[in-house]
């Protein structure tokens, strides 16, 4: 199998040039986009998935719904359909874009674009990367974080989310950071 080739951009998402995935993970000084979806069903509830041990970031946690690389000669848009279809097996909900950000840690940093949807039909995850999908409250989220069981990209991501919903509802939402 051939290996992704991702490309490396500047942080407004301008590519520089192309590179083998391996040469840009484990180099945070390479920036690389993703793309994220936040499925929620009718009742609010998020969906997350458990990324397989067998990951080489963030093995074993639970994660953002859907989230994968933007592949060489790809738009965001074109990475969030295929990503969809790919890990939960959704090819009817139509996401809508919010908003992107720069996420970094030791191993690597990403150009996030972030996309929603409201999806309530069948989930058929891809099992050789996923253990197991299931919704969670947001006070469930809240409750967890910091517990370890949750990826620190998914954290940085939840709280991106409840910052965007209190500047664009006008309505107060409630910090993932609260009390244990």
């Amino acid at each position: 199998m051939q290996e992704e080739l991702l490309e490396v951009v500047s942080e407004t998402g301008e590519v520089i040039r192309t590179l083998p995935r391996s040469e840009i993970h484990g180099n945070p000084s390479l920036i690389h986009r993703v793309v994220h979806v936040l499925v929620f069903n009718e009742k609010g509830e998020l969906f997350l998935q458990k990324r397989s041990m067998n990951k080489d970031v963030a093995a074993g946690k639970w994660d953002t719904s859907v989230g994968g690389h933007v592949n060489s000669g790809e738009t965001p848009g074109e990475a969030v359909k295929r990503e969809m279809e790919e890990e939960l097996g959704i090819t009817t909900c139509d996401p809508e874009f919010l908003y992107t950000y720069i996420h970094s840690n030791p191993y690597e940093t990403e150009l996030v674009h972030t996309y929603y949807c409201t999806y309530d039909g069948e989930i058929n995850f891809q099992e050789d990367e996923i253990d197991e999908v299931r919704p969670w409250s947001l006070d469930e989220i809240r409750l967890n974080t910091g517990s370890g069981i949750l990826s620190d990209n998914f954290e940085h991501e939840i709280e991106k989310y409840m910052k965007y919903v209190t500047i664009h509802t006008g309505t107060k939402a409630q910090s993932i950071k609260g009390t244990k």
